[in-house]
This record gives structure tokens, sequence and C-alpha cells, in this order.
């Protein structure tokens, strides 16, 4: 085990996998629904007030009535996904957390809401010509790898009528400006990463060639020793262009958040319009 251990104590290669997978383990799992659930917070899924500004702006420039299906991406509990429906949107919310997407259901179902929750991981959805309008909200395209980002952006693509829609966020350069590398160690009795006793190592590393940065996560138990890798890419408007134009789309306008304000040089989020070409 400590073989194992001293063999994560260096900076790994640019998108390096972990040995574990955040998203699809069960205890995380609890943490994380929990975060999304918190109406004050900007953990998993941002505040509610954030959240309802960023609905009614996303109604007025895509109005239910032109994009009447839509398709919310890595929908978590269906935060997003509730309120899009309430705005008379024909709603289908994917996600690959089974807990995250069995809340949904129970919250769909208590409300009497005709919203298609799915257990789908959105590298591999299959639909084609079904959807108005698509969205992925919270920085979410950041995580992947240039590879899956462009994967992605083709299965969105597919997905979408002609000249339907896709909004989504991520983040500038300026989000981590000026924050060094670090390694910081803790012992929590129970916790977000495991709910017994265990030993953390958290590591912040920068990829400043590649616009990237790594938010690693060593835990170590009396049995097991997990890495959990979480990349994140900045963009700029540049990049957004050519990386959508390499998978058919055409860029409609940029914004500073996705509840619509304007882009400045220090915003640190990026929210793109892109409309299917």
């Amino acid at each position: 085990m400590y073989q194992k251990i001293f063999s994560y104590l260096h900076k790994p290669e640019i998108y390096q996998n972990g040995t574990a997978n955040f998203w699809k383990d069960d205890h995380i799992s609890i943490c994380l629904l929990e975060a999304h659930l918190n109406p004050d917070g900007d953990a998993a899924t941002r505040n509610n007030t954030f959240v309802d500004a960023s609905v009614n702006w996303i109604a007025s420039i895509a109005p239910p009535k032109q994009y009447p299906k839509l398709l919310d991406i890595g929908c978590g509990p269906g935060i997003y996904a509730n309120k899009f429906y309430q705005k008379s949107y024909c709603v289908t919310g994917i996600d690959f957390s089974k807990r995250s997407i069995a809340y949904a259901k129970s919250c769909a179902a208590k409300k009497n809401a005709s919203i298609s929750y799915q257990i789908k991981d959105y590298l591999k959805m299959t639909f084609e010509n079904e959807f108005d309008l698509i969205t992925l909200i919270y920085c979410d395209f950041g995580v992947l790898s240039p590879h899956d980002r462009h994967l992605l952006l083709t299965k969105i693509h597919a997905a979408l009528k002609p000249n339907g829609h896709f909004i989504f966020d991520v983040f500038t350069p300026k989000f981590h400006a000026g924050k060094p590398e670090s390694n910081t160690w803790k012992y929590c009795p129970s916790g977000f990463w495991k709910e017994g006793p265990h030993l953390c190592l958290d590591s912040f590393y920068r990829y400043d060639k590649w616009a990237t940065v790594l938010n690693q996560t060593i835990v170590i138990t009396e049995e097991t020793v997990d890495c959990y890798n979480i990349w994140e890419h900045t963009f700029t408007t540049t990049e957004i262009i050519k990386e959508l134009a390499a998978a058919g789309f055409l860029v409609d306008n940029f914004y500073g958040d996705v509840a619509g304000a304007p882009l400045l040089p220090d915003s640190e989020t990026i929210c793109t319009v892109a409309k299917k070409h």
C-alpha cells in the first residue's frame, strides 16, 4: 500500500485518469445529492436564485414555443429540468448518477410532471434529430479531455434538429488566475469521500500550457487507496468557436454567464449559445 501511495506523490501527466470514478461512487453520490439540493449553495448546482434567473433567461432567448423539446444533459437530480418543465418545455434529462435520477423521477412523480429522466452516459447517447434545445450547465464541458469534448459535440449535433441550439457554460482562465499549486493532508473520521475514517491528500496542479488544472484527491483507508482526478479546462471565445466549428456548430452569441450577463474581460465564465449548422 505504501508503494501505491508514493506512486501518487508526483504531478500526473495531462488528462491522466485516476483509479476511481468520482461520478459513480455510491457514497459520494449521497453527498453530491445533498450538495445539489442545497438551495443556497453553489457546490454541485448553483444557488436557487441564480437557477431561477438562468431558466428565465434561457426561456427568453429560446422560448418553448419555438424550441419545445429540450434535453438537459448532466441533469443531476433535476433542479433545472423541473424548472424548464414549468416553463412549458417538453423535457428529457440524462445523467449517469443512479441516485440523482431516482430522486428526479420521484420528484416528477409527486408533482405529476411529465419529464423523461434516463440513466445515461452523455458520451454514449444515441439521439437523432430529436431536440430543439440542449443544455449543459455548470461548466461540465471543461471536465472532459479534448477527445471527449469533440465526441460529446458530435453526439449533441446528432441529437439536435436542424437549426437546433446548444447552450452551455465554461470557466475562463480568470477563474484560476493566481492560484498556486498545492498539496494538503487531512484526516476525516467520516466525510464526503468515505463513510468511515480516511486520510485525504488534496492536490491542485496547474497545466498552464494547456489552460487546464487538476483537482486531485487521494483517499486512503486501512484497506484501500483511491485516486480521484478531476480535470478542468478553461476556455477563450476563440477556442470555443474552433471546437464548435469542428463539430458542425456556429456561435450565435457569447455571454458572461448562463443567466445572460454581458461577457467582460474579467468574466470567470463564458456562456455560449450555438446553433447546429
